[in-house]
């Protein structure tokens, strides 16, 4: 009840527009710029805003911003266009450390200590040029696990200047492989899973063990090589491509034939490494204490939605594979319509997990 009384409150006796600071996720990546704002109603959270601001290649590379002044115009367009000026964002995966640890004390402070005095076993750069955070998992006898996750100051100064120079305050920095189970995944849920985001040129996986990632890595392929692999077939523009890629996916058909082996020789490479991905965790899992084996796969990404794909990569994986839902965590859709396209929602993973930061813990 008291909780019910609280969301009332701040609803019903809001402060005036001028005083209230809604902090917006701002998901950067070689792709390019997505923002995501939410809105607390009483039936729940609805998406109150969206949008993307397309880069050019090179803008974004490894994770790593290379051409600020780009960024700097998306983000600033984005955020004028939707009133934003706080913001929630996220750093690369492929640019991060993840680690675990069994620490003494039961205090984010102490765990922090404890992980600070041995920073350089778990991350390989100097302690002084690295930012780190911690969460933890459970107790492990009279100490607590916990995973971390380290990045090189550098890397988020970058970030930092480019949203400075568009005018937008941070709230909070954190890794996408955090923020993308906070979206996927119900608050609370304790299932073990494995996150496999396609974007436009990487795919990340992330085993989540209780919404907590406990293993990330990015491959270097994507959605694109598709698309290419189309072009190459049919002699199509790269728009063509995408709709042809759209329309037939994985699926068999009269005169397929020949356009799903183009399409196979390169899904079968991202198959092949998340099976091997997969089979090192499951190996992982059985052979240590405190960690499970993952029972299903969630397909998240703009490069998600090709037909047939959750069918293809089941057939491999030995586990339920299924399309992800960024809204989960968001008013029933029997209260409200998302004003973003299913498939197209896929993409707003990183952003929407973003904006959740001040909902869902």
């Amino acid at each position: 009840m008291p909780n019910a009384l609280s969301r009332i409150a701040r609803i019903e006796f809001a402060p005036p527009k001028y005083l209230a600071f809604p902090t917006a996720g701002i998901d950067i990546s070689a792709s390019g710029v997505k923002v995501a704002l939410l809105e607390e109603h009483l039936h729940g959270l609805e998406l109150a805003a969206y949008g993307e601001e397309r880069l050019q290649p090179g803008a974004v590379v490894d994770g790593e911003i290379r051409d600020t002044k780009a960024v700097i115009a998306a983000v600033r367009s984005l955020t004028k266009k939707h009133g934003i000026k706080f913001a929630h964002i996220a750093l690369s995966e492929s640019r991060s450390y993840l680690f675990e640890a069994s620490v003494a004390g039961r205090t984010k402070a102490a765990w922090r200590t404890a992980i600070e005095s041995r920073l350089d076993e778990y991350v390989p750069l100097p302690p002084a040029e690295v930012a780190f955070d911690v969460a933890p998992t459970g107790p492990i006898g009279e100490k607590t696990h916990v995973v971390g996750v380290g990045y090189a100051r550098r890397v988020i100064e970058e970030s930092l200047n480019a949203l400075d120079g568009a005018g937008v305050e941070v709230r909070s920095i954190e890794s996408e492989t955090f923020a993308v189970p906070r979206a996927m995944m119900p608050h609370g849920d304790q299932e073990t899973v494995l996150i496999i985001d396609i974007g436009r040129t990487t795919t990340k996986l992330v085993v989540v063990s209780r919404r907590v990632p406990r293993f990330a890595t990015t491959l270097d392929i994507g959605g694109h090589a598709l698309t290419l692999a189309v072009q190459k077939h049919f002699g199509v523009t790269e728009d063509e491509a995408k709709r042809v890629k759209a329309e037939r996916g994985l699926v068999s058909g009269d005169a397929n034939d020949e356009y799903l082996s183009a399409m196979l020789s390169t899904v079968a490479a991202i198959r092949e490494e998340i099976v091997h991905r997969l089979e090192y965790w499951q190996t992982h899992a059985a052979a240590t204490s405190g960690s499970e084996q993952v029972t299903r796969a969630i397909l998240v990404g703009g490069n998600a939605t090709v037909r047939g794909l959750p069918e293809y990569l089941e057939t491999s994986l030995k586990i339920p594979v299924e399309l992800g839902d960024v809204f989960t965590n968001l008013a029933s859709r029997e209260q409200w319509l998302p004003p973003l396209d299913y498939l197209e929602s896929l993409a707003y993973s990183t952003a929407i997990g973003l904006a959740l930061r001040d909902y869902v813990a």
